[in-house]
């Protein structure tokens, strides 16, 4: 069962990425060779009036500040597609980006959107540029909105599934497909989404999503059985695996490298509120009403997303047009689909067992594979040439650790929570709210400073306020209040505050422009590794110790002891019979045992916050996080 769900999804990913290239060679060829050849002479024309068009504004210009102005005349000109933007220079490489003999890319459809847009681009010496209407302000709003639903479905689902189990009439391990198949094709897109950017604007792909993310929260809500709503998770899936980069690479499109902290650290309001909304929203809603009500509920929140997105997301980018690289799409479906799938199962059984073993295996023969074919080819879909920048690789790495150690922490507390302490899904829900919203208020003013100060301090005193309160969180009892963990989580996210977006942020910032798309999906499908990493490694660990604890509880446990001999007559004698009294010292036994083995957990995690604390000793100044590469 388990191996068919792979082939499936790794077959349906392959279908719709396959479909979407399809299409498009499909309507070219259906182009004749007139219509071609005329293509061919107005974008020669098209040329030559650029030419000469720039050549008498280079006439009346000598200095960058008379460039300025004919931009300005220039963006007057311009009807649907103008508003004030950041200009940026284009450098040789991206004019030969466009070049349409180049055998690594197709030719642009001079009549399509893109090829207007480009044209625009040239004439304005721009990377990107606004609609009519459209500012920073409003795409920020449209972006958030988006990708806060899509955000918030990854959470939305953990508490709802054993009562959409028993109403589907479906084992455990079957449900949890529901949860494994989104994170598998949000692991097959998201390497995929700089291919994506180069190759369709932004608005184009915005819509796009949020469309195929809406019908699939409309198909969940009134799916009738585990077949039609696996269907709606995976459109789901394709729409929030496009979202979720592509909220990064606009920003660090549209805002200079000095407003890039603080806009990111408005965006990461949504990325960290909605994980922490998700499970007691859907508490609540399981408890008090139907478990489709929350998906009619992200359909709604997604019409709504839609009709601000259609009039307010206007923001279009250079786009290259390039050739769809199916070897390296379908090595890297398979690797990072297999690696994904082999740590979320070695979580959930053990890391010997075959079907993770095997899965691991897979993964890391594709990857290389993906790896190489990508190191050998001129244009690759995922550029490596990203890692030779320093700034870049060491900020993704401590954002991996910092990701393995919060990712961990998410899961590692409800299960204490809930299992040992009876705490229900929306009390242990409440419990971490106040912290993510502390890491939603701090990550503007986490990200200004950024802007201000650089990178270094800020990761320093995160990581090591990350350090102290993951330790606290070692010493879990039975006893431990629920006001003292509160402020446990509080003083934790407060840390993490200051290191999650502007570590990611000054890494990008690095980067020279023409590979931020790059750089965002590679960083973005090495955090999604690091969580699944994370989770299996400190559940391995929590397992493995209660296990051990309990092992050696049950030697201590000697009934022939004379201490233990009594203790055990005086309960049964309280109880009413020595099995029960025996019983509920064992299950005395077994909670002590687990909430050591949660707490030795919590001490792996406060390593992994330690190590990252020393690699932040390694950042370098302001200055080394701001490219001055095109």
């Amino acid at each position: 069962m388990t191996m068919t769900f792979i082939i499936i999804y790794v077959v349906i990913a392959l279908i719709l990425i396959g479909g979407l290239n399809f299409f498009v060679i499909k309507r070219k060829k259906k182009k004749t060779s007139r219509t071609l050849e005329q293509s061919k002479h107005e974008s020669i024309a098209s040329n030559e009036s650029y030419q000469s068009k720039f050549k008498v504004k280079s006439d009346e210009t000598s200095t960058d500040a008379s460039v300025k102005n004919t931009t300005a005349q220039e963006n007057n000109e311009t009807n649907n597609l103008n508003e004030e933007n950041e200009q940026s220079t284009f450098s040789e490489e991206t004019d030969n980006l466009h070049n349409p003999n180049d055998t690594d890319y197709e030719k642009i459809n001079s009549n399509s959107e893109e090829a207007q847009v480009n044209e625009k681009l040239k004439a304005k010496h721009s990377t990107f540029m606004f609609g009519k209407g459209t500012s920073q302000g409003k795409v920020l709003v449209a972006m958030i909105f988006g990708m806060f639903i899509a955000i918030l479905n990854q959470t939305l689902l953990n508490v709802a599934l054993p009562k959409i189990n028993t109403d589907f009439n479906i084992s455990a391990n079957t449900g949890q497909w529901l949860m494994t198949g989104f994170m598998l094709v949000n692991g097959i897109l998201i390497p995929i989404s700089a291919y994506l950017f180069n190759k369709y604007s932004y608005r184009k792909l915005f819509l796009i999503a949020m469309v195929l993310f809406t019908i699939g929260s409309l198909v969940c809500g009134m799916s009738g059985s585990f077949a039609i709503m696996m269907v709606g998770r995976v459109l789901q899936a394709i729409g929030a695996g496009v979202l979720m980069p592509l909220g990064t690479n606009v920003f660090m499109t549209i805002f200079p490298p000095e407003k890039r902290g603080a806009a990111m650290g408005t965006l990461g309001i949504a990325m960290i509120l909605a994980p922490a909304i998700g499970p007691t929203l859907s508490g609540y809603i399981v408890e008090n009403y139907h478990w489709n009500i929350m998906f009619y509920g992200m359909f709604i929140v997604g019409l709504i997303s839609l009709a601000v997105a259609y009039i307010w997301f206007r923001v279009y980018q250079v786009t290259t047009n390039p050739k769809a690289d199916v070897p390296g799409i379908i090595f890297s479906t398979i690797g990072f689909g297999a690696l994904l799938y082999g740590f979320s199962e070695a979580g959930n059984n053990s890391w010997g067992s075959p079907i993770v073993v095997v899965s691991l295996v897979i993964g890391v023969i594709f990857i290389i594979a993906f790896v190489i074919r990508e190191l050998t080819m001129r244009v690759p879909m995922l550029s490596m040439e990203v890692l030779k920048y320093s700034g870049f690789t060491l900020t993704t790495v401590i954002n991996m650790i910092v990701t393995m150690s919060l990712f961990g922490g998410m899961i590692l507390l409800p299960l204490y929570l809930q299992n040992l302490r009876g705490f229900t899904p929306i009390q242990s829900g409440l419990l971490l709210l106040p912290g993510a919203l502390i890491m939603g208020v701090m990550g503007p003013i986490a990200g200004k400073l950024l802007d201000t100060i650089g990178i270094k301090p800020l990761a320093l005193i995160g990581t090591a306020i990350m350090t102290y309160a993951t330790w606290e969180l070692t010493k879990l009892n039975m006893n431990t209040t629920y006001g003292h963990l509160m402020m446990i989580y509080i003083v934790r996210s407060f840390g993490m505050s200051f290191v999650m977006m502007p570590i990611m942020t000054a890494g990008m910032n690095a980067l020279p422009s023409r590979l931020i798309a790059h750089g965002n999906a590679l960083s973005n499908t090495l955090r999604q590794l690091a969580g699944s990493i994370g989770t299996a490694l400190l559940v391995t660990v929590m397992s493995t110790q209660t296990t051990q604890y309990a092992a050696g509880y049950a030697q201590d446990l000697d009934k022939t002891n004379p201490f233990i001999k009594d203790r055990l007559q005086e309960m049964a004698q309280a109880m009413g019979g020595e099995q029960m009294a025996t019983s509920q010292i064992l299950e005395f036994v077994q909670k002590l045992a687990s909430i050591n083995g949660v707490n030795s957990a919590f001490l792996i995690a406060t390593v992994l916050s330690a190590l990252a604390f020393v690699l932040s000793l390694f950042l370098k100044g302001k200055a080394h996080y701001i490219s001055n590469e095109e």
